[in-house]
């Protein structure tokens, strides 16, 4: 075999490089720019702040100056609407909003003008559900409307209470009262149970008791005004009344005495309600303009009358008990 040729390394000699296999990177996408959210308002200038402050100072020097001055005015039935919407509805709010945690249905059934009676049920064991009712038309309508509670005597005779409930635009539950406020246009609301219904034994909760005699079907025919019923959930449960001191209530002058698992146990603390969960419905109204006049004397209609507006309200009541979740939630 031939010699093989050796071929000298010269190291002066330049290197010859292979060359390099670049791969090509793929153009990035373009990413279209996501949407900047919105800038937040500016905070008020502490002059601003200033400025509110000063016209509240003022309105409320104003409303003392009225109220000392005697410069305000009251309706026939004492009904007193600057107290009311300054001073009583915002007395109230916190109670309706924080602690009740009310939650208004239908309040599109209530007219935007004109009389109408509204009728509800009633339970609780005290008739806080008449002032939630109360809050609940003026600050969820889009009118922002009053109602006009009619009140059992009761209230009428407590030394404290009975300046507070004509106030409020509440008055005597009777006829002539309150066909006269649905003739001036006002929402009246009723709660045909009475004592009955915010008396009854926390067994018998959300089973609405006797309409009386239909008092109420008679007034609005007379002023052909519409009647809106209404199912208040959530007031049963405020004092679960376990018992009855009839005796007591008797030497006390009054229709009942509540056993409640706190009250009297606990002395003034049983006294505050459970924070129960509220829902307020209103349901479509019962027009009575299309009647003859004389058919307020008519007793068979207004027995079918009373009747139609109680079964409504006792099937929108099992209605909205299926559908709560929790006493409390």
């Amino acid at each position: 075999m031939a010699d093989a040729k050796v071929i000298p390394f010269d190291e002066d000699r330049p290197r010859r490089r292979m060359p390099r296999r670049v791969r090509a990177v793929p153009a990035p996408e373009p990413v279209e720019p996501e949407p900047s959210a919105p800038a937040p308002e500016p905070a008020p200038a502490p002059a601003e702040r200033g400025d509110a402050w000063d016209r509240r100072i003022a309105g409320g020097l104003a409303f003392l100056r009225r109220r000392i001055t005697g410069e305000y005015e009251v309706d026939d039935f004492g009904y007193d609407k600057e107290l009311t919407d300054q001073v009583l509805m915002s007395l109230m709010r916190p109670l309706y909003d924080k602690y009740f945690r009310v939650e208004v249905k239908g309040i599109e059934n209530i007219p935007a003008e004109g009389g109408a009676l509204i009728v509800a049920n009633h339970s609780g064991t005290l008739p806080l559900d008449g002032l939630m009712l109360q809050v609940a038309v003026h600050d969820h309508h889009p009118a922002e409307r009053h109602l006009r509670l009619l009140a059992a005597d009761l209230v009428f005779m407590l030394p404290v209470v009975n300046e507070l409930a004509r106030k409020a635009g509440h008055t005597l539950a009777c006829a002539e009262d309150a066909q006269r406020l649905l003739e001036a246009g006002e929402l009246v609301g009723v709660m045909p149970e009475g004592f009955k219904g915010i008396g009854k034994p926390f067994g018998d909760r959300y089973k609405l008791q006797r309409f009386g005699r239909g008092g109420f079907v008679s007034t609005a025919l007379r002023a052909g005004t519409p009647i809106v019923p209404c199912s208040i959930v959530g007031a049963e449960e405020i004092y679960p009344m376990v018992g009855n001191a009839k005796t007591l209530a008797r030497l006390l002058g009054v229709p009942y005495f509540p056993i409640t698992p706190t009250f009297p146990w606990l002395g003034p603390l049983g006294a505050v309600p459970l924070p129960t969960k509220w829902t307020i419905q209103f349901g479509e109204p019962i027009p009575t303009d299309g009647y003859a006049a004389e058919a307020a004397e008519d007793p068979m209609l207004m027995f079918n009358l009373t009747d139609q507006v109680r079964e409504q309200i006792q099937h929108t009541l099992y209605k909205l008990l299926v559908q709560r979740r929790s006493v409390f939630f």
